[in-house]
This record gives C-alpha cells, structure tokens and sequence, in this order.
C-alpha cells in the first residue's frame, strides 16, 4: 500500500478527479453555521480565518473550490462572450463551488466527490468570479437532481442573495457584485474545463507534472 508521508497541497497537490467535468473533488473551506469566513492561504496551503461574517447570514452550501482550477483568461473570455459585455479579467482565483447536501457537516478542510449541476456567472468589480453549483454525490436527497433548473427557486435565491450581499460592510452597500445570470450544467462544465486550462496555462510548467 502506497502511504503519502505529506499532506498534498488543497490547490495543486490534488486532483479534479478523473471523471471532471462530470463529478470532481472539491476542497470544502466553509460549512453553513460558520461565523468566520475561512479560506485556503494560498502559499501553505492551510485553511485560515479570513475574517469574522459581518453579518448573520451564512453560506447555505458547502464551499470550497475545484482543486487545480483557475479563473483566468479562458474563464473571461467565456463570461464576456456569453454575458456579452466587457470582462476585464478572471479573479485569479481557484474555481469556487457550492455543493448541497442534505447531510449536516460540521468542519471544512475535507474533500468530497461533487456533481455539477450549473453555476452562477457572477462579475465582481470587472472579474470573471463564477460559481459552479454541485450536489454531493450519492446525496439520498439533491442527488437526484442532474440541472440547476430543477432546484427549488427559494434555493437558488437564497445562494444568490448570500454572493450578492456577503462583502457589504453596513452604510456601504454598492452594488459592485452582480450575477449576470444562472447557467445550466452544461455551462458549468465549459467552465471547469476552461478553468482547468487557464491552470495548466499558468501553473503546470512551474510545478512539474507531478501535479
């Protein structure tokens, strides 16, 4: 048996999966009920306090993101051309994912096999910043559910609200984060494998092909 002496890195020391687009590993850094907002540092690769919620609300999915992804290049092309507006950029961030489960997990920092179902195309001050929706695989409940449109409309609004209103401070509340539109499962799949190739791009020939 071959035992791995040393944690991988969440980012680029493990794998999408074999099987992405259609199911792949996503890192989980928040859990509902989190009162602090936790992400991965990017260096170390250790989960940290980014800072406390500012307000009651509470992602209401697990939250993490796609392991050797990146929000570049191929991800702005492909929001501009779709949303068809200027995008100036991807946010330079690993691609994020919501996964619904109908089971309470109480800690981040696990993996969990996740099967997209669609995604949000959300524009952040200018930046490609999509969201891919995923069920837990196997999920007795929403894993049933193979497209973002077979979600309950309550659900959706309720995810959207929290990316829509999750970095507003009190008395600021500009409207700098908007989401152009909910996309289907199809979509979520150009996206991972768009972000996919943005982090070959960029990071593969730096850190050898033992990624």
């Amino acid at each position: 048996m071959n035992v791995q002496l040393f944690k991988p890195h969440p980012w680029h020391g493990i794998s999408a999966g074999p099987s992405s687009p259609t199911v792949v590993t996503a890192y989980i850094e928040m859990v509902p009920g989190d009162t602090v907002k936790y992400e991965m540092d990017k260096r170390t690769g250790y989960r940290k306090v980014d800072r406390p919620q500012k307000f009651s609300n509470y992602v209401p999915a697990l939250y993490g993101f796609v392991p050797q992804s990146f929000c570049d290049e191929q991800v702005r092309a492909y929001a501009e051309l779709i949303a068809g507006r200027a995008v100036e950029r991807g946010d330079g961030d690993p691609l994020d994912i919501c996964v619904l489960t109908e089971r309470v997990i109480n800690s981040g920092d696990i993996l969990v096999e996740a099967v997209p179902i669609g995604g949000f195309r959300m524009i952040d001050k200018g930046e490609a910043d999509d969201k891919i929706i995923a069920v837990l695989k196997q999920d007795e409940i929403y894993g049933q559910i193979k497209d973002v449109s077979e979600c309950p409309a309550s659900l959706i609004n309720r995810l959207k609200h929290y990316f829509l209103t999750y970095k507003n401070m009190p008395g600021r509340e500009d409207k700098v984060v908007e989401i152009s539109h909910v996309y289907g499962v199809a979509e979520a799949h150009e996206v991972i494998r768009r972000s996919m190739e943005d982090y070959d791009r960029l990071f593969r020939s730096h850190l050898g092909a033992g990624v």
